[in-house]
């Protein structure tokens, strides 16, 4: 049986440290989310050291966390500002923006000699491009069209200020890279971002009268029973005079097959015989045409 480790034991056993001991610079501080920017920055550093030498899941680990957390969120609303508006609330996107800023802290590596801010905003931008990308379109399109849209919509806005005008569909593929039948599905693939109401009025500003639903066509679907006439026409006037009498007075006079047959002196069996076999006559001209 081993013998006691009284140190071990002793460091099992020891309190955990008060916030005020893992991080005396935060003792006097107050609200970390007013702090000059320049002191936030190298706090930050002192922190993240600090945080590299704590256990994961202990009680001074995740107060180091959260105050990392509190005095950097300011980098999240500067990501924020690269997307401008959006029809979320500031406040889920912020919430997506700090999981993005958590991220950043648990993946820093401080011995690289990086600065934090270098390393925390691509990371929180690629936490938001993931959330508006996977959540806000309004119909659901492929991943790889999703990602070519914002590729498109940057190289969109370089070559607009350079041009001092939109670009066309080859210049955008001549600056990517790929060909021009991908940027017209990547462009197509952007109208599925947004749609709007089919309540909303008509017109090209919204003024017009009437709702958009009402300017939408349809298909008409006597359309094809025209067509369908059209292609009889001569495969009735090739019918026996009897054969065309029966099927005018069956589908123009809307008799029964016994009126048809009290008119013309022939039984209602006799008249169903004309009739089904005449009407076989024209369903083979129409599948043979």
């Amino acid at each position: 049986m081993a013998a006691p480790n009284p140190v071990n034991d002793r460091a099992h056993t020891a309190p955990p440290r008060s916030p005020r001991e893992v991080a005396p610079e935060l003792a006097e501080l107050g609200d970390l989310t007013g702090i000059a920017p320049t002191d936030a920055r190298d706090l930050t550093q002192v922190l993240l050291v600090r945080l590299a030498g704590l256990e994961e899941g202990t009680r001074e680990y995740s107060y180091v966390r959260a105050s990392l957390v509190e005095l950097n969120l300011s980098l999240v609303r500067f990501a924020l500002r690269r997307f401008g508006s959006h029809r979320e609330s500031t406040e889920d996107l912020m919430q997506v923006g700090a999981v993005g800023l958590i991220k950043a802290i648990d993946r820093f590596e401080t011995e690289r000699g990086l600065e934090f801010t270098t390393f925390a905003i691509p990371t929180i931008l690629g936490e938001l491009r993931r959330h508006f990308r996977d959540t806000t379109w309004a119909v659901h399109v492929p991943r790889r069209l999703q990602e070519l849209r914002l590729t498109l919509a940057r190289a969109q806005d370089a070559l607009s200020q350079t041009l001092d005008r939109a670009p066309t569909v080859a210049e955008l593929s001549e600056h990517l890279g790929m060909p021009q039948e991908e940027v017209i599905e990547g462009l197509q693939a952007a109208n599925a971002y947004n749609t709007d109401s089919l309540d909303l009025p008509a017109g090209p500003d919204g003024d017009g009268p009437g709702a958009l639903a009402a300017k939408i066509g349809s298909t008409d679907e006597r359309l094809g029973m025209v067509e369908d006439l059209v292609s009889l026409q001569p495969l009735i006037a090739a019918l026996p005079e009897r054969d065309r009498l029966i099927l005018s007075m069956r589908f123009t006079e809307d008799l029964t097959q016994s009126q048809i047959g009290e008119r013309l002196g022939l039984s209602q069996m006799h008249v169903s015989r004309l009739l089904s076999r005449a009407l076989a006559k024209l369903r083979q001209g129409l599948e043979a045409a």
